[in-house]
This record gives structure tokens, C-alpha cells and sequence, in this order.
């Protein structure tokens, strides 16, 4: 039999090749002959031609995003969610034999099958710190919760490169409700008269059904300003400080991996070869160490501000933050001074009443003025001493350390890596490691035990998978496989599946796993210059201090928690939706 294969999930990530690799195998083992077609952002689409469609047998459509069928007509069809394949591909490829009809071509159909009678419009937005893993999940998640109850669903993601697929003005016009679920701040402007439902990327994946469920019950109408919402409104979002200080992280990341990269590869001409001026390593030193780690607390900062206090709270934030920097008070004084300008600059813009002849000037001239001039003098006069005086300390602490002290800290650090998988408890050790890694080589210790200890879950969850291949449902099997290629990526969030669904074990064996990996590489005093990337930042010369002790610890916490899952694992269940 010849078989056409089409899948398609709403992101074009994981569940696109799962699905795809699961038919092909299945389809093979019955001697078939497959052309397969797998819609994906990681490579572009190549169709299947005119000769080979007219060959088909059977085509089969695992999609939960739009896809031309309209080439198909008059070809046996069978059409079902992207997920459905992944659990027994065979009965799967069984239903499609038997239910295939000819399909017909039908303008007013909607691209993807929907269940649900109401058939609401629903736009949403992702957004996480680093933009990698929990963007995308929680995009997918959202897109296939709401095609299951029969609504209609675009997603935008403002991941790591920026929006991509990114909502039209008359999709938003269009769209009954809006559902945020973003760690970080955004421009909430242009839905101004919508009704609009804040979360986190965190609930709308573990929970999507009863996320969209809520947005649509209890969305509240946006005003359209960023730090005024309805009295009394609700939403399902974390509020306050931690959500400032991530969406100030977010924009400093990309500066601290550019700088740290390129401190790093000074190196490779010598650990003092940047020493000699005018030479190419002095170059890439001036760069990373000299300009990039230098914005990287005015960025903070400021992006701090600006999630209080939208575009007003920029400047004063970046003026504080340089001063911090200036005054020796470091990442932790840059996080002050983003407090300090953000509400500074709300105040200001909130209670300070104007004639409407110089109102206008109030965003480019009052409110930078007179926050800058509050966070500038509290800055010098009061917080950036004591500010520094605690840095100082803390970086002495690091440098000097014994090694008691630095496998405690390790530990420590690597427990809250694997505590929550992305969430405020994994976030503040990370942001933690990241701000260290600017006060010099005592701060990339605690880098390189952060990285090493949030790879471990997610490796370690598909060794476990591996090793007891009869305790894992299929699905479950082929999520581990995911697992493990995220967690090689420094992404933990692969193994938030199996964390969803057995949290009594899969978190205390991380946990211990996490702890033991950061203290072996405290204890191995390894240091790292870049806070993301993974086993590749393996690949740039002198990024790691030294790689087989990291490789090693590493390792070793992997293996403690496949082994220890393996076998405190028991029975075999299905991961509900894993995508």
C-alpha cells in the first residue's frame, strides 16, 4: 500500500516528528510504502509531489494546525489530532484504514478538526524569560486545549528570536477573548477593549483546557496601559516583583551569553593574551568584558523599570543601573535600581497631575527627569554603599571559599535548579548564577553548577525511560527520547511531562540528582562564561574550564536519577496531552 503522510503540530516542534516517526515505523513493519510530509519551524516543508499523490492509497493527516488538503481530492483521507498516533500507532493506522473516505474539497471547512459546538475566536500570546522551552510548550498546549473544545486558536510566540507568528490587528479585532500567558512583560496596547486573560507560561502548560476555561468565564476588559488594569479584575497571572525582575533578566540574557562567549573566546589565544593591546584576543575582551557585561546591569535595570512602568521607566532605570555598576554595587544593586526608577516613574506618571497644554511632555521630559534625579541621588547618597559593601562580601565569599562551602553551595543551588523545572524556585537560582557571572570567575563557579544541575532532570528522565522501557507507556517512552535531547540543551522543561504526572518521585530524585551534580562541580571548581546552551557550549575553546570533570558530574547526576526513577517507577500510564 502506498501511504501519504502528513503531520503538523500548532508550533512546528517535537510533536510534528513524534507523530511522524511513530506512523513511519508502524507503516513500515506492514511492508508499506511511505512519503511523508512534516510541517516544522526547524526545516522548511518539502511537498508531496503531483506523482506520488496520484500513487496514494491512503492518506493520512495528523495535524492540529492548518495544512492544504485541498490536493488531496478524491484520495482516501483520514484526518485526526497530531497527538492521537502517538499512543498505539498501529490501532492507529488501523481506524485509518478503516475510516478513510473520499476526501472533498470544502472552502468553508476549517483547516483543523474541531469538536465544540461554540467555536469562539481565541488569540494568545507566550513569552518566557529565556524564550526556549516554556514559550513554545505552553503555545502548543494552548493550541491543542483549544481545538479539542472546538475553538478557534492563533498563537504568537515571543521566544528568544523575537515574535514569530505574530497576531494581525484584525485577528485581534476579531478574537472573543485574549489570553497572555507570559512571564515577562509586553506591550498590552494593542489590546486595548479586549478582554484579555493574564498567566503564566507555567499554567498554561500544565493546565491549558482549565486556563482557556477560565479566560473565557472570567477575562476582565483591557484599558490598554500596562500598569492599570479594571478594580477589581481578575487573572491568573504571578504579579508584583518576581514578574519585574524576570522580564528584566530576559532582555540581559542575550548580553550575558553574547559577553561571556566572547570572554571566552579571548582565551583561546591564551589566558593572558588580552593583556597585550592591539592584539585580536585584547579585541574580544574589550568587547565581552569591556562593553557587553558592562550593559549588562543598565539593561536589567531598565527592563525592570520598564515592567512597572512601561517605556516611561526605561531611562531612569538604565541611569540607575549604570550607576550600580559605577558604584561597585553590582547585579544586585541594578535590580534596586530598577525598583527604585520603576515605581518611582509610576508615581510620578500616576499621581502628578498636569495642564493638558504640557501634559504631552510628561512621558519624554517630566517623568525621565524626575525619576531619573530620585533613583540617581537614593543611588549615591543611600543604597549603592551598603549595596556594594554586600557585594564585595559576597564576591570575597566566592573567591575565596573553601571547598566545604563551595559543595554546600553547589548543592544547594542544583536542588533548586530541579525543584520546580522552570518555575520561581528554578528562575531565582538561575537569575542568582547569572548575575554572579559578571563580578568575575568567583561568580562562573556558580554558573557552571546551575547549568550542569538543570540539564540533569530532563536526561535523567529519558535514561529512566530506557531503563524501564516496561514501566513507560509508549508515549511516555517517546517523550523521554524528547527529554533527553532537551536536557542535553540546558532546556529542564523536558521533563516537566513526568514531573505533571508523578510528582511525589520524579521531584525528590531531582532533586538529589540536581544536588549532587552542582556539588561535583563546585568541588571540581569548574567555571563557565556563557548561562545557556547546554553540552554545546562545550564546543567553544575555554567556555568551561575544565570539560571532562564537567562531563562527569554531569553524567553522574543523570545516571542517579534514571537509575532511581527506573526503579521506584511502578506501573505503566499514559502522559495525558504531552506534547
Amino acid at each position: 500500500m502506498n501511504l501519504i503522510l502528513v503531520t503538523a503540530c500548532p508550533q512546528g516542534l517535537a510533536t510534528s516528528f513524534l507523530a511522524a516517526r511513530a506512523l513511519t515505523r508502524a507503516a513500515e513493519a506492514r511492508h508499506w510504502q511511505v512519503t511523508a510530509e512534516v510541517h516544522s519551524q526547524a526545516s522548511p516543508v518539502t511537498p508531496i509531489d503531483d506523482d506520488a499523490i496520484a500513487a496514494a492509497d491512503l492518506v493520512i493527516v495528523a495535524a492540529s494546525a492548518p495544512v492544504d488538503l485541498n490536493r488531496f481530492a478524491g484520495k482516501a483521507l483520514y484526518h485526526a489530532p497530531v497527538t492521537a498516533p502517538l499512543t498505539d500507532p498501529d490501532q492507529f493506522l488501523d481506524e485509518a484504514q478503516q475510516a478513510a473516505t473520499p476526501y472533498v474539497p470544502d472552502d468553508s471547512a476549517p483547516a483543523a478538526p474541531a469538536t465544540g459546538a461554540q467555536g469562539l475566536s481565541i488569540v494568545a500570546v507566550t513569552a518566557c524569560p529565556t524564550g526556549v522551552a516554556h514559550t513554545f510548550m505552553a503555545a502548543e498546549a494552548l493550541s491543542e486545549a483549544a481545538r479539542a473544545a472546538g475553538h478557534r486558536i492563533r498563537v504568537e510566540t515571543q521566544g528568544s528570536v523575537g515574535a514569530q507568528d505574530a497576531l494581525t490587528e484584525a485577528e485581534i479585532a476579531e478574537a472573543d477573548v485574549v489570553v497572555l500567558a507570559c512571564d515577562i512583560e509586553i506591550d498590552p496596547e494593542r489590546f486595548a477593549g479586549k478582554r484579555v486573560w493574564r498567566t503564566s507560561t507555567g499554567a498554561a502548560l500544565k493546565k491549558p483546557a482549565d486556563t482557556l476555561r477560565d479566560a473565557l468565564d472570567q477575562a476582565e476588559t483591557e484599558t490598554g496601559a500596562s500598569t492599570s488594569k479594571p478594580a477589581g479584575s481578575k487573572s491568573g497571572e504571578r504579579k508584583g516583583p518576581y514578574k519585574h525582575l524576570l522580564t528584566g533578566v530576559s532582555f540581559m540574557l542575550p548580553m550575558v551569553v553574547a559577553g561571556g562567549l566572547m570572554i571566552a573566546l579571548s582565551f583561546v589565544f591564551g589566558i593572558h593574551a588580552a593583556e597585550q593591546k592591539g592584539t585580536l584576543a585584547a579585541a574580544l575582551m574589550q568587547i565581552g568584558g569591556g562593553t557587553a557585561f558592562k550593559l549588562m546591569i543598565p539593561l536589567l535595570a531598565g527592563y525592570i523599570a520598564y515592567s512597572i512602568a512601561d517605556r516611561p521607566g526605561i531611562a531612569p532605570g538604565m541611569i540607575g543601573g549604570y550607576l550600580a555598576g559605577t558604584l561597585g554595587a553590582g547585579f544586585l544593586g541594578g535590580i534596586a535600581a530598577g525598583f527604585l526608577a520603576g515605581y518611582a516613574a509610576r508615581l510620578v506618571s500616576q499621581k502628578l497631575p498636569l495642564p493638558e497644554s504640557v501634559a504631552s511632555l510628561k512621558p519624554i521630559l517630566i517623568i525621565p527627569l524626575l525619576a531619573s534625579l530620585f533613583t540617581g541621588l537614593t543611588m549615591i547618597y543611600i543604597v549603592g554603599e551598603p549595596i556594594a559593601a554586600i557585594m564585595a562580601t559576597m564576591t570575597d565569599f566566592l573567591t575565596n571559599m573553601n571547598t566545604g562551602n563551595a559543595v554546600l553551595l553547589g548543592a544547594l543551588l542544583g536542588a533548586m535548579m530541579c525543584f520546580d523545572l522552570g518555575g520561581p524556585v528554578n528562575k531565582a537560582a538561575y537569575t542568582f548564577g547569572v548575575g554572579l557571572l559578571s563580578e568575575g570567575a568567583g561568580g562562573s563557579a556558580p554558573m557552571a553548577a546551575i547549568m550542569a544541575a538543570g540539564m540533569v532532570p530532563a536526561i535523567g528522565m529519558g535514561i529512566a525511560s530506557l531503563l524501564a522501557r516496561s514501566k513507560f507507556a509508549d508515549d511516555e517512552r517517546q517523550a523521554g527520547k524528547a527529554s533527553f535531547v532537551l536536557g542535553l540543551c540546558f532546556i529542564s522543561e523536558g521533563a516537566i511531562p513526568f514531573m505533571a504526572k508523578d510528582p511525589l518521585r520524579v521531584i525528590p530524585i531531582c532533586m538529589v540528582g540536581g544536588a549532587i551534580t552542582g556539588a561535583l562541580s563546585m568541588l571540581f571548581q569548574v567555571s563557565l562564561m556563557a548561562p545557556h546552551g547546554g553540552l554545546f557550549v562545550l564546543l567553544i575553546p575555554h567556555a568551561v574550564s575544565a570539560v571532562l570533570p564537567y562531563l562527569f558530574a554531569i553524567t553522574v547526576g543523570s545516571l542517579v536519577i534514571g537509575i532511581s526513577y527506573a526503579f521506584a517507577k511502578t506501573g505503566k500510564t499514559a502522559l495525558a496531552n504531552a506534547t
